[in-house]
């Protein structure tokens, strides 16, 4: 695992530690957990768009005249 070098101000970095413990967790958890909680919602926000673009590639509606039944959409 790599590690990584960070400058904070004074203030800001006591009032870190000060949360971190108040969590009962360690500055280096709380700060890889916030890091990992923004890459996670970037990639689902990178998934979404590539869905969306992948449907509207796909030329297909569902408004189509289709009615579908129970039967057609389950193993009955």
């Amino acid at each position: 695992m790599a590690n990584i070098t960070l400058s904070l101000q004074d203030d800001l970095l006591k009032k870190s530690r000060q949360y971190a413990r108040k969590h009962n967790t360690s500055l280096n958890a709380l700060i890889k957990d916030l890091i990992t909680k923004q890459v996670q919602a970037n990639q689902t926000e990178n998934n979404i768009e590539e869905f969306i673009r992948l449907a509207e590639k796909a030329n297909v509606s569902s408004k189509g005249k289709k009615r579908w039944t129970r039967n057609d959409l389950y193993d009955v």
